[in-house]
């Protein structure tokens, strides 16, 4: 796993990264956490493949437009091995 990979999942891990849905015309996809979504990610190539690996999962609800997203117990067990 690459240095940005692993910064990914430490961001995830830390709460820094919730996934939005789409909802009421705005753009689904990963975001900063924050008011408003805070601003689209610009690797978010990199958090879908790390969810593919299921190293991270985004929760069902949150709220009407965001999800959480968190690190599973693989992804934890990969950071601790970093």
């Amino acid at each position: 796993m690459d240095d940005r990979t692993l910064h990914a999942l430490a961001l995830v891990a830390a709460g820094d990264v919730e996934f939005h849905t789409g909802a009421w015309g705005g753009p689904a996809g990963y975001r900063w956490r924050g008011v408003a979504g805070g601003g689209p990610i610009p690797w978010h190539g990199v958090l879908e493949r790390l969810e593919a690996k299921h190293l991270i999962a985004v929760e069902p609800r949150l709220g009407p437009l965001e999800r959480r997203v968190h690190v599973t117990p693989d992804g934890v067990a990969l950071l601790a091995a970093s």
